[in-house]
């Protein structure tokens, strides 16, 4: 019996060897996730790009500004000039958060009146959004006591009087629900998987099944083959999508505030970059085994680094531009801005630019090298 079992042994670990392609997948994914959720992963959230508009611009308004950074939990990534620039910076996401002191704010602190901030927060992220918001009342907090005993002290009395008065305004999703958060997420993840997995797994079948070279010494063409394969996964994977929508609107009162038709056009523009990388994976497997693999291991780094789970903002900075290299770090990004912020191609465009260049390009090459192959 163990001569029998030992010898299966001897095959199993031969047929491994064969298939190097999925022999290296296997050891090289564990490593990879391993790296991305090490040093990748942050679910603590701090660092948030604030953009500040200081209409004061005395020693109390530069000292409080000091202070939010100082806290850890903000970078002052700009100084607007007006109120318009705090609200284009939030539309954009250049900013997470946008703090406005009024000209007054000196003057009413020290005349022992409480001293008026706004602070405008993204609560497109649930998460961010309510640690921007505690995190911001904790610093107001503390430098409202020390604005307050300084004022005390300098009029040589004690008590308390004024301080700070920090008005929060929470945009885009002011009851902070995650669902509203997930929903974009949600369609990303389905026009992926859908697409790049289904596609690759399609096309490998028929080579399994020996079907493939029976429908290429037939009158039809690469690229009719081509077509014909892609898009009944295309159309379910948009079917897919727009059922996501609708039920998110009736079960969770979900909507879409921007366009949909620019919603639709740029979902196509996400469709060619994720077709063109499940042609590719289908040129390089032989299997459906090595198709699943291999489309894996191009789908759990875009749900990690992308920013579908965790902000992209809280990753170390190298791990962050790995992520510019992800084209669901820019859908994600045109969903979010579409249908939580309602903005328009104007400001969607420096997402749109780098996803059309990926698509593009990335679909040419695929399709060409799958015609290749079949050839």
């Amino acid at each position: 019996m163990v001569s029998r079992v030992l010898a299966m042994m001897r095959k199993e670990f031969i047929q491994i060897r064969r298939d190097r392609r999925t022999l290296a997948m296997v050891l090289v994914q564990p490593v990879m996730l391993l790296l991305l959720f090490g040093y990748g992963i942050n679910t603590v959230v701090d660092h948030l790009d604030m953009i500040v508009f200081d209409e004061s611009g005395d020693f109390d308004s530069r000292t409080l500004i000091a202070a939010f950074e100082n806290s850890g939990y903000f970078d002052v990534a700009a100084h607007a000039l007006s109120r318009a620039e705090l609200a284009d910076a939030i539309d954009a996401g250049r900013a997470k958060v946008a703090l406005h002191i009024p000209p007054d704010f000196g003057n009413q602190v020290m005349r022992g009146q409480m001293g008026e901030l706004q602070l405008v927060v993204d609560g497109s992220d649930p998460n961010v959004a309510s640690t921007a918001s505690f995190a911001a009342a904790a610093v107001a907090q503390s430098q409202s006591v020390r604005l307050t005993s300084a004022m005390m002290a300098r009029r040589g009395v004690s008590g308390t009087a004024g301080g700070i008065d920090l008005r929060p305004v929470v945009l885009y999703n002011p009851s902070m629900k995650s669902v509203n958060f997930m929903v974009p997420s949600i369609i990303a993840l389905i026009l992926t998987f859908q697409t790049l997995l289904l596609t690759a797994f399609a096309v490998v079948r028929e080579r399994e099944q020996g079907t493939l070279e029976q429908i290429i010494v037939t009158p039809i063409r690469t690229w009719e083959f081509m077509l014909g394969k892609i898009l009944p996964y295309t159309v379910t994977a948009s079917a897919a999508a727009a059922i996501s929508v609708v039920a998110a609107r009736i079960i969770f009162g979900v909507e879409i505030a921007g366009s949909v038709l620019l919603l639709s056009l740029l979902s196509i523009l996400f469709l060619l970059g994720s077709l063109g990388m499940g042609l590719f994976v289908s040129t390089l497997s032989q299997t459906a085994g090595q198709a699943t693999q291999m489309a894996m291991f191009i789908i759990m780094p875009s749900i990690l680094l992308s920013g579908f789970m965790y902000p992209r903002d809280s990753m170390p900075f190298v791990i962050q531009q790995l992520g510019l290299l992800v084209p669901m770090t820019y859908y994600l990004e045109i969903l979010r801005g579409i249908i939580l912020k309602g903005v328009g191609f104007q400001v969607l465009w420096p997402a749109v630019f780098p996803l059309a260049l990926f698509s593009f390009i990335v679909f040419g090459l695929s399709a060409w090298r799958f015609q290749k192959r079949i050839a």
